[in-house]
């Protein structure tokens, strides 16, 4: 995609809301075309304007930023909700996860690291803060149907999928539990972009996911076995 990215802004705090779009303003490749102080009104306006990406609060008055959701999916069909909140609760993450949001970052987020979770969001990454990573687990396994398999169950489980990835791949999926990006993998690594890209969508058809999120909770889990 190229060109500025057009962003909607989604909070009920007026003070907040305009010192986010006085700081995304300050960045030409930004431009906010709108800003909401409640799920109504933004749903409005998304099918207005139709925004690329839309930062939204959870705690907005009346319905939740986390109910507004299919709403503003809805009204604008392309853009991708990036939730912006100050809940450090893992059913919220879930929930957001599960309606739809295309990230879950905490207020506390500072300026570079906003801008790059809306440019990584942009293009089609997942981007959860770090401060949540430890939560994602819980997330992931909240969003399964069922209990959690018995230790019987477990015993005869099918192998390890994650030996049928190759050691580049594990190498990898290591680097999007520690939530890097396909860029910083590249220079870690010192491979091309685009070869992180393909890998990571080897992955995630090798282990069943449909997210980079997903595969670091995947990460994560096995790790704290």
């Amino acid at each position: 995609m190229t060109g500025v990215v057009r962003v909607m802004v989604v909070d009920d705090h007026t003070l907040f809301r305009r010192g986010l779009t006085a700081l995304l303003a300050a960045d030409p490749r930004f431009e906010v075309v709108a800003e909401a102080g409640d799920a109504g009104q933004a749903q409005r306006l998304a099918a207005a304007v139709q925004p690329d990406i839309i930062l939204l609060d959870n705690h907005l008055p009346g319905v939740t930023g986390v109910d507004a959701l299919p709403g503003l999916q809805e009204a604008a069909p392309q853009a991708r909700v990036l939730m912006l909140t100050v809940s450090e609760d893992e059913r919220d993450l879930a929930a957001a996860l599960r309606h739809g949001a295309r990230g879950y970052l905490l207020k506390t987020v500072d300026s570079d690291m906003l801008a790059s979770a809306i440019m990584r969001t942009l293009h089609g990454e997942s981007v959860v803060s770090p401060e949540m990573t430890g939560k994602l687990l819980d997330a992931f396994r909240s969003l399964q149907p069922g209990a959690p398999p018995t230790a019987a169950a477990a015993a005869t489980a099918e192998p390890d999928p994650i030996d049928e990835l190759s050691p580049r791949e594990q190498q990898i999926l290591s680097h999007i539990e520690l939530g890097a990006s396909n860029k910083e993998i590249a220079r870690a690594l010192d491979i091309a972009e685009t070869t992180v890209k393909i890998h990571v969508q080897h992955i995630l058809r090798k282990l069943g996911l449909s997210s980079r999120v997903q595969a670091a909770v995947f990460a994560a889990g096995r790790r704290a076995r």
